[in-house]
């Protein structure tokens, strides 16, 4: 597929992202070895293809460096990061904080100006958020970024920030057909704001892969790394397997009949919902990048629509709004998150 076929999206008047970005979280080191030359080769096929925006995070250890390495072959790479200040600093978080860690990203990914910088905040009684997003507003007008987003927030709290004068181009949050609770307030929130949505874990971590389909359920502790045991966290939260496994089937037919991957038909059905600009799609190589490439020829009818409403309507809905259940610390889904890597990273 040429890249004149990849569909785009404006985040501001001057600046522009395919509808898929390359997400880097499989190429830091909870995933297991990553083969440093092959991933930054790789990222060429990506950009040639017309996926010229990588997805990272100052707290993925070693990927803002990897892809840095890249951009010292292909400059006009694109690339959203993010600034997560540590947990247990979020009480000390003020300018030259904010300063260190936005200067070590440029560092690393060997840039003068960052695109998209997408804030994160772990407490919301901790420290004062706004008045650190206020700093990253600081940077902006100096010229070192060019957007502010945000990531994981729930809706209260976003419209907290905007209200304070935030100008948040996007909203990255978790998003798929296992969890939908971007779909309620914060997609309203998005659609009166303009804000868009970059929606992270479209395939569960792998999950929503034809790899799944037909396989018994998996205890946790066999699972190889945080993604898979974090999305089999929600599988549990959405139904349970054997749900989970008719949604697979509804989704392999659906493959099936317009000739593409299990995969395809999931991100496709993610792309089309209301204030959604690009879905994150991780890999850590280029092998299934032909693979990626199909949701830009697929369009999925009414009767697509109706086999998975079919399954989505016996779901339950996870609770809360974005990320809430991951924001108690003591639950199941905030006991297996890292809270302090920007500081064990600095």
């Amino acid at each position: 597929m040429s890249a004149a076929a990849v569909t785009h999206r404006k985040l501001s008047s001057d600046y522009q992202i395919p509808r898929l970005i390359r997400g880097g979280w499989q190429l830091a080191g909870d995933h297991g070895q990553v083969l440093a030359e092959r991933a930054v080769d790789d990222m060429a096929l990506f950009a040639q293809a017309g996926l010229n925006t990588f997805d990272c995070a100052d707290i993925y250890t070693g990927v803002e460096e990897l892809i840095g390495q890249y951009r010292l072959r292909d400059p006009s790479l694109q690339v959203h990061t993010k600034f997560v200040p540590d947990l247990a600093l979020l009480h000390q978080v003020d300018e030259a904080y904010v300063r260190g860690v936005h200067q070590r990203s440029l560092q690393r990914l060997h840039a003068q100006r960052l695109d998209l910088v997408q804030f994160h905040w772990w407490d919301y009684a901790a420290g004062d958020m706004v008045d650190a997003a206020r700093h990253l507003l600081t940077l902006q007008r100096e010229g070192s970024l060019r957007l502010i987003g945000a990531t994981n927030f729930n809706t209260e709290q976003t419209a907290r920030m905007l209200d304070a004068g935030i100008p948040l181009a996007s909203m990255q949050v978790q998003y798929s057909l296992l969890d939908r609770r971007p779909s309620g307030p914060m997609a309203a929130l998005c659609a009166q704001s303009g804000m868009q949505l970059l929606c992270y874990g479209t395939l569960a971590g792998g999950f929503l892969t034809s790899a799944w389909l037909g396989q018994s359920e998996p205890a946790l502790e066999s699972l190889s790394n945080r993604s898979l045991i974090k999305y089999k966290l929600v599988i549990d939260d959405f139904g349970g397997w054997a749900l989970f496994q008719d949604l697979l089937q509804a989704l392999a037919q659906i493959a099936q009949r317009h000739g593409v991957a299990l995969s395809s038909v999931a991100t496709r059905w993610v792309l089309e919902q209301p204030q959604v600009a690009a879905a994150i799609v991780g890999a850590r190589y280029a092998s299934h990048l032909p693979q990626m490439l199909e949701v830009f020829s697929l369009q999925l009818d009414q009767r697509d629509h109706d086999a998975l409403a079919s399954v989505l309507g016996r779901t339950q809905a996870l609770a809360g709004d974005v990320y809430d259940l991951e924001r108690d610390r003591q639950g199941r889904h905030g006991r297996i998150m890292k809270y302090n890597l920007n500081q064990a990273g600095a």
